[in-house]
């Protein structure tokens, strides 16, 4: 019957929204104020949990870890930002470096139909039985999306991939004005292609949340006079947007609510790259070093973001310097040890909650690619891989940061039978609801 088997049965059908970096504990004390009345509506018609995310707690990493089920040692996304095996040569992850079948294609060779939008890491388009729109990686509209010919529908629409982050640099205002109309956008989009597709799964994943968190979320703290109503009136808006779909959806359609990290006020950057410069793990030949190839042949380590640190191992990286063995795990040792001592210069607080070795947290066959070490923040810091930075910590427009805990999720008329849950366990719950067989190399467990 072709790539995709079209018989259908009536199983159940699964919405997903998912609020980027929406942290629950935010959500119920706004609940709490009165601010989110159909959040609060939901709430009572389901269960909700807080939920932990990916690591490293960036969005690439934590979707595709949603998407998959599984962990970056099976699906291949570490980070924003990564590096070719046996080379320094930088690129971006892209659908194309996602090694593992995603929720949505496994729907699809079941004869589900599909709708998906805006998902991170779902550029290049992969094809799937129904349409799937690709999230801000992609560089047009119209090269974003399966079919193609959605794209154009799209863009007559006044749709948007992202609101552009950088202009929140700027002038907040327009930031602002920019975030409220891709909002509506999604929602205008959404609901066309609710009516207007035959579909089982649908998905929309909202980038503006993110974007508001990061540049706005100190004034939400603070509560300044004119910032923190224009923060809450994103949430006023993603609020009604849940209950217009709410009042849409039938008895045997499942919502679910999630986001993919939390967040928190931002104390500072941490220039990792910068620590290790300072105590000698890693040098350059020039100065100030353009990329990771001017790095020194007797360096020993250096990082990524977000935290993510790779020794300098002969046999892999192009100029290695330090054995595999008993010289490698000393190397390791010892930078564990030194990073969990790590404390902010000002205040003496530390800045390290956590530093993993790669085999406590990965596992799979993309797993050789895999940082040896990631180190988790304590909340509010944010650890960076420049080259560049002269200081060890710093504070610039960015003064929202990304938490591993207090994402949330939602599912709507079910019992979540964990008191926490991990974003792994979404996808295999969602398999569970829509009656179709969860693969055995999935990490995450179901929920319900």
């Amino acid at each position: 019957m072709g790539l995709f088997d079209r018989r259908k049965d009536k199983a159940r059908k699964v919405v997903v929204i998912g609020p980027d970096g929406t942290p629950l504990s935010l959500v119920r004390s706004l609940i709490e104020k009165g601010e989110l009345p159909n959040f609060a509506r939901l709430f009572q018609d389901g269960s909700v949990r807080p939920m932990t995310s990916a690591i490293p707690a960036v969005s690439s990493v934590a979707w595709s870890s949603f998407m998959t089920g599984k962990n970056p040692g099976k699906h291949g996304i570490y980070g924003f930002l990564d590096h070719r095996p046996n080379s320094l040569d930088t690129y971006i992850p892209n659908s194309r470096a996602m090694r593992s079948e995603t929720l949505w294609e496994i729907l699809s060779r079941h004869g589900k139909r599909v709708v998906v939008m805006n998902v991170p890491v779902t550029f290049p388009p992969r094809e799937v039985n129904g349409i799937l729109v690709a999230g801000f990686l992609a560089p047009k509209l119209e090269k974003g999306t399966y079919p193609p010919s959605i794209g154009e529908q799209l863009k007559n629409m006044g749709y948007r991939l992202d609101v552009d982050p950088w202009q929140a640099r700027e002038d907040k205002d327009k930031f602002l004005e920019d975030l409220y109309y891709t909002l509506d956008k999604r929602e205008e989009a959404m609901i066309h292609f609710m009516e207007t597709e035959d579909w089982d799964f649908f998905m929309l994943q909202i980038m503006e949340t993110d974007r508001l968190h990061h540049f706005l979320w100190e004034e939400m703290v603070k509560g300044d006079p004119k910032y923190a109503p224009a923060f809450l009136e994103l949430y006023h808006r993603m609020d009604g947007l849940l209950g217009r779909l709410y009042d849409r959806l039938d008895d045997n359609t499942t919502l679910v609510v999630m986001s993919d990290h939390g967040f928190t006020l931002m104390k500072k950057e941490v220039y990792v790259n910068r620590w290790l410069q300072d105590n000698g793990w890693l040098s350059f030949t020039q100065a100030p070093p353009q990329s990771l190839a001017d790095m020194h042949p007797d360096s020993r380590a250096y990082s990524m973001d977000p935290g993510r640190i790779f020794v300098n191992l002969r046999g892999r990286q192009p100029q290695g310097s330090v054995d595999l063995g008993k010289e490698y795990e000393a190397v390791r040792t010892e930078l564990v040890e030194s990073l969990s001592r790590l404390s902010d210069p000002d205040s003496g607080e530390p800045m390290i909650e956590r530093v993993y070795r790669r085999e406590e947290i990965y596992s799979g066959e993309c797993y050789a690619q895999a940082a040896d070490l990631v180190a988790m923040p304590h909340r509010g810091y944010d650890l960076k891989g420049s080259i560049k930075k002269d200081v060890l910590t710093d504070r610039g427009p960015i003064n929202g940061a990304h938490t591993y805990d207090d994402a949330m999720l939602y599912i709507r008329g079910q019992e979540i039978g964990k008191e926490e849950v991990a974003i792994v366990d979404v996808m295999p719950t969602i398999l569970q609801l829509m009656g179709v067989p969860i693969p055995e190399d999935v990490d995450g467990e179901v929920l319900i």
